[in-house]
């Protein structure tokens, strides 16, 4: 499994350049997926729709979602670009989605995907698998077991991201500390050991769905901490360093946040964009969860 995963990484060698130069703008008011030029009327739908997250190579659309025409439960879509927007969601088939729950989805450089699937009701696992052009090839999951990537709890939202040094870098939270329900945040260096994510990120509430920028630098994740409007709400963090703790958490301004859930936030490959999903109400809302977008400019750096 190791020297599967480390010879797909060879692709993205190089790609994940040191960006601590960067600087952006502050993150625009959310406008919700749908409302956008080119999106499909059934982006978002009267089901539960959420955990976006933007393909770094063709800007589709990743969701999770129960509406009708799945193999059950939450399964995975796939929405292409369209103009400013995303079309019509398409099932990610069945080497992917199950009877049971798929969530999180995670498209990475290399051609891999990573998910989580559910098998018990305690007890969620991420998988990878390789996406390639003529379909997705047969999922693996990470390595289980004491200390692994996956415990005999929840591990949800994987998210990847290789160093300037060619170290792979898998975030994601997990209850194995808690017991559940709450969430905490943890990383694994090159598919090894679990180590507890140090510094603002983690905290006594539930920290949870985290993702990284390309770079390593800036984090955002969902947290019902002291603070939310109502909670959970986004938060994000940022570092010199991918070996340094991250700084203090941040309550995401500008209506990205409210007095509803918002879980599951995600950047884009070049970081102007967040997704994330909300489960907010009032026009133009039409289901339990949708699909929110906010953007900023990059000002410095490429």
């Amino acid at each position: 499994m190791k020297r599967w995963i480390a010879t797909a990484s060879v692709l993205a060698i190089g790609l994940s350049v040191n960006a601590s130069a960067q600087q952006y703008g502050d993150w625009g008011p959310p406008t919700w997926a749908e409302a956008l030029n080119g999106s499909s009327s059934q982006l978002n739908t009267p089901f539960n729709d959420g955990c976006p997250i933007l393909n770094p190579y063709d800007g589709s659309l990743y969701i999770a979602s129960n509406r009708p025409g799945g193999q059950g439960g939450l399964d995975i879509w796939i929405a292409p670009k369209s103009g400013d927007g995303w079309g019509t969601p398409v099932n990610a088939g069945p080497k992917i989605n199950t009877a049971a729950d798929e969530f999180c989805p995670t498209p990475a450089r290399g051609n891999r995907f990573f998910f989580v699937r559910r098998s018990s009701a305690t007890d969620t696992d991420i998988f990878v698998v390789k996406h390639l052009p003529s379909g997705f090839q047969d999922a693996q999951r990470l390595p289980k077991g004491e200390g692994q990537i996956n415990s005999d709890r929840e591990e949800w939202s994987p998210s990847w991201f290789q160093a300037a040094d060619g170290r792979e870098f898998l975030y994601f939270s997990s209850t194995r500390e808690t017991g559940g329900p709450a969430q905490d945040v943890y990383y694994s260096v090159d598919f090894g050991p679990a180590n507890l994510a140090q510094g603002g990120v983690n905290s006594s509430a539930s920290d949870a769905r985290p993702n990284v920028s390309r770079n390593g630098l800036e984090i955002v994740w969902d947290s019902n901490r002291t603070g939310t409007l109502g909670g959970p709400d986004i938060f994000t963090a940022h570092r010199s360093s991918v070996d340094e703790p991250w700084g203090s958490a941040i309550h995401l301004e500008n209506g990205i946040n409210s007095a509803a859930n918002e879980t599951r936030a995600s950047l884009s490959w070049d970081g102007t964009t967040l997704m994330f999903g909300s489960t907010r109400t009032g026009a133009p809302a039409e289901g339990s969860a949708d699909v929110y977008v906010s953007r900023r400019t990059k000002v410095t750096g490429q």
